[in-house]
């Protein structure tokens, strides 16, 4: 039985470590993509919805009102960090959306009344830091709006987050599932103005296959089995890889103060994950995932 579990978890962290990589070319694949952020989105979660339902084969839709408010906090996020993906640097777009889980501790303070300890505090101010360093060079600028919306881009993920925390027995892949179907909605008058090149076709469609259908296929698979200090720590490899394939396939090279930001960002929000994690344990002494 141990062997059993043993194995389940090795296979859960090849398959989260998967999912990481794939999520991590969002960057360089969106840049290649020549045409409008929402048709961008609608386009890559229509063909996402389709890996989803061939893997489902019977989702379970429930028409709760949190797993509609999860589909349009999905729908909301997506199309926004394809925008800020347009708008400023692939590094900015990622590391400002990897601010997510300092707003679910805010959020879940707010709408679960959930405690938010002493080292929620610190990591929001460190993190806000770190997000100002973001900033720096862009006032005034074009890539002061992809930051924005990048930012706001997180808030909205972290919404998600919220809405998956409400539905007892519900499923994220469901949820995005829906989140998938809404967005591509969305995009239709966007969609009906002109298709791109074939060059940006072939990249959506990796997009839709990849970078969002199968990786988020993996992700639910490997979740149930890791613990929240692993699933952070590996999840960092997204932020961490997306700027550089954009570097070296694009030559886009973010700022001194980005990369610090970043790091900031990156720091903050793993330590603060790290000491959470230590405490989220069940009376019986296993130790419980964290969404995020």
């Amino acid at each position: 039985m141990e062997k059993v579990y043993k194995n389940e978890r090795y296979k859960a962290i090849v398959f989260l470590v998967i999912a990481s990589i794939l999520w991590s070319t969002g960057g360089i694949l969106i840049k290649v993509v020549n045409w409008n952020p929402i048709a961008i989105a609608g386009s890559r979660s229509l063909i996402s919805s389709i890996v989803v339902l061939l893997y489902l084969k019977k989702p379970k839709i429930t028409w709760s009102k949190a797993q509609i408010g999860g589909a349009v906090s999905y729908t909301a996020t997506v199309i926004l960090f394809v925008a800020a993906n347009k708008l400023t640097t692939a590094a900015n777009a990622i590391l400002l959306q990897f601010t997510a889980p300092i707003f679910v501790a805010i959020l879940g303070l707010l709408i679960l009344k959930e405690k938010i300890r002493s080292y929620d505090y610190i990591a929001i101010l460190v993190v806000f830091g770190g997000m100002f360093l973001f900033f720096i060079d862009d006032v005034g600028g074009g890539s002061l709006l992809g930051n924005i919306l990048a930012v706001v881009s997180g808030f909205f993920l972290a919404c998600v987050t919220i809405a998956l925390r409400f539905q007892k027995d519900g499923s994220p892949i469901e949820t995005t599932l829906m989140g998938n179907w809404l967005t591509f909605i969305v995009s239709i008058p966007f969609i009906v103005k002109g298709l791109p090149d074939i060059k940006s076709i072939l990249a959506i469609i990796v997009l839709g296959v990849f970078q969002l259908g199968i990786a988020y296929i993996f992700y639910a698979s490997a979740i149930k089995h890791l613990s929240a200090i692993e699933a952070i720590l590996i999840t960092v490899i997204e932020p961490l890889l997306n700027p550089i394939w954009v570097f070296l396939f694009a030559g886009e090279k973010p700022s001194l103060y980005a990369v610090l930001g970043g790091l900031v960002v990156i720091v903050a929000v793993t330590a603060r994950s790290i000491i959470a994690s230590k405490e989220i344990i069940t009376k019986d002494g296993v130790e419980e995932s964290e969404v995020g």
